[in-house]
């Protein structure tokens, strides 16, 4: 498996991917967190921006995620250092067909080595509050819940997303 940035020629098996990785996230977590057009129409700009990484089997996407140095919830989070340089992971998500075969656990190591590589000092992310998969996976592989919350209102709900960082 290799991880590589993202190219405009993968934006086609991106949006089939993720379209899988919505619906199943809708059922493990009882209702809709991403939607029609979040993550999927947000990926053109992030490979326009070279912030999105892909791993791939050969041809296959197995997953992805984005390494930007914003983000809009940031200052509703009481960080350990709001000085530090830092990386924010967002829009990550595993190939229903790979899950649950440690590639996230993989995932979060390599955007650590490429954070670090960066001259990043930590990284950090932020998750809905009833994901519970992916809550449980950031504090199995190191990352701490910060305090504070951020409500983000998508339409017809307003979500609760916590925020997480790793020294890295």
């Amino acid at each position: 498996m290799e991880l590589r940035k993202a190219e405009m020629s993968d934006l086609v098996q991106l949006k089939s991917v993720f379209t899988e990785i919505v619906e199943e996230m809708t059922r493990s977590c009882n209702g809709r967190i991403w939607n029609d057009y979040y993550p999927c129409e947000l990926f053109e700009d992030d490979i326009k921006r070279s912030e999105l990484y892909v791993l791939t089997d050969n041809d296959i996407i197995v997953s992805a995620f984005v390494l930007c140095g914003t983000n809009e919830a940031e200052n509703y989070i009481e960080w350990e250092d709001k000085n530090a340089k830092v990386l924010y992971i967002d829009r990550f998500g595993v190939n229903v067909n790979y899950q649950h075969k440690g590639i996230a656990g993989k995932m979060l190591q390599l955007a650590s080595d490429t954070g670090k590589e960066n001259g990043a000092e930590y990284l950090r992310l932020f998750v809905v509050d009833r994901n519970l998969p992916a809550v449980n996976l950031y504090i199995k592989n190191g990352f701490n819940r910060k305090n504070g919350i951020y409500k983000e209102d998508i339409g017809y709900e307003v979500l609760t997303e916590f925020g997480f960082e790793k020294k890295i």
